[in-house]
């Protein structure tokens, strides 16, 4: 950490006050509406991009329960300009879904301009979110995602010439803490994106050597909150239920919430949000019954999103154990369920539940999705010698955008 990185983290903690859980830019329970440059969000709420789930099907099923920006999956820039199938569909949007965000990777400053102009002129989206935290080892091997922060020199050109393309569009960037915990980014790549006219920045406050696992620290929130001052400052980790979204307001001050992990398997999850923002203490708590007509629900969008009984199906395996959780179902009734393969099996099956059966309480709730073991973050040779980018590591770059691509 650099040492006028270390004194501004050391400076944000000291201004902490003890045991009240507030600090100086904290003490709001719900914030008002979030504006993102000429956008204004319908909610300061955010639903994550999360490979393999925040498809059109799901954000329109998240959607139908509460307001807020639901992001597609993230799109590498090099595949957007290549075309295919494939990546059109990750960002298809139904003409439902106003306003339409879509994220974008990228590790070259061209490439990503000219796959935001591609966005623009096609009229894909009205809102682009850049990845920076991904904490995945074959996007930081290369260089990207979490890792890329760290070379300050290209992050920086990297955000200002997508704010350039973008025209009236706004521009938000989503960041990690940084690297691991003695090499923290988040405070100059806040302030960076703020200088290079980006319309937001969102701290997922874990660092990529975290991973998933282990507490978001939130204290990391309100510091960039402190030090960015004329741009939102969004919070992301550990919102699994609307009171956490609550807290994190309170004790950051930070100006919306981004939710990942805590919506899988429970799109009402925005409900309860939207209720929280009203003031109110109602929270959704369903029997089986209600959870049977979402899932329902969730197959026929996918169906209909991938245009295939099938394949839509195969999608739904995977968030069956998410809608379950905490219920009595049964073993055989959940390995079943990883099995379906039409919407007439998957009717038989749901009709062996009891719709009566009660809301199991705290077993449904809490962290979902894999949290993983910390790790040692896998990075480029030399990548952590210096945070800028010489020629050799430039050339290399290149070769990031080909692995996420993939198929």
């Amino acid at each position: 950490m650099s040492e006028d990185l270390a004194a501004r983290t050391a400076r944000g903690r000291a201004d902490e006050p003890d045991g009240t859980g507030r600090n100086r830019a904290a003490g709001r329970d719900w914030p008002g509406e979030l504006r993102l440059g000429r956008l204004v969000a319908p909610a300061p709420v955010v639903l994550a991009p999360m490979a393999g789930v925040t498809n059109a099907a799901y954000r329109l099923l998240c959607r139908s329960f509460g307001p807020g920006l639901f992001v597609s999956e993230m799109v590498t820039s090099r595949a957007l300009l290549a075309g295919g199938e494939r990546t059109e569909r990750m960002l298809r949007q139904d003409p439902a879904e106003r306003p339409r965000s879509a994220q974008l990777y990228g590790v070259d400053p061209a490439t990503v301009a000219a796959a935001v102009r591609l966005v623009r002129e096609r009229d894909l989206a009205d809102h682009i979110d850049l990845n920076f935290g991904c904490p995945a080892p074959k996007v930081t091997r290369r260089g990207g995602g979490a890792a890329l922060p760290w070379k300050l020199d290209l992050y920086r050109r990297i955000v200002g010439a997508a704010v350039a393309a973008a025209g009236q569009a706004p521009v938000t960037v989503k960041l990690r803490a940084g690297i691991d915990a003695t090499r923290l980014t988040f405070l100059d790549a806040g302030l960076a994106a703020e200088q290079e006219g980006a319309a937001a920045v969102a701290l997922h406050a874990r660092t990529a050597a975290q991973h998933y696992s282990g507490k978001a620290d939130w204290s990391l929130i309100a510091q960039l909150k402190r030090e960015v001052k004329t741009i939102p400052v969004l919070g992301n980790g550990d919102v699994f239920e609307a009171d956490d979204a609550v807290r994190l307001f309170r004790e950051t001050g930070c100006d919306g919430v981004v939710v990942g992990r805590g919506c899988l398997g429970r799109p009402w999850l925005f409900q309860d949000l939207a209720c929280a923002a009203q003031g109110s203490a109602e929270r959704l708590r369903p029997a089986l019954g209600f959870v049977i007509d979402v899932v329902r629900r969730h197959a026929a969008l996918l169906v209909e999103h991938r245009g295939c009984e099938a394949a839509g199906l195969r999608e739904l395996r995977g968030h069956m154990s998410w809608y379950l959780r905490g219920y009595p179902v049964g073993g055989e009734f959940r390995a079943r369920a990883h099995l379906v393969g039409s919407l007439a099996e998957l009717d038989e099956l749901l009709a062996l539940l009891d719709p009566a059966a009660p809301h199991p309480g705290p077993a449904a709730g809490g962290a979902r999705g894999r949290a993983g073991a910390a790790r040692r973050p896998a990075l480029p040779d030399g990548w952590l010698e210096t945070r800028t980018c010489d020629a050799a590591q430039l050339a290399a770059l290149g070769a990031a955008e080909l692995d996420v691509a993939g198929g």
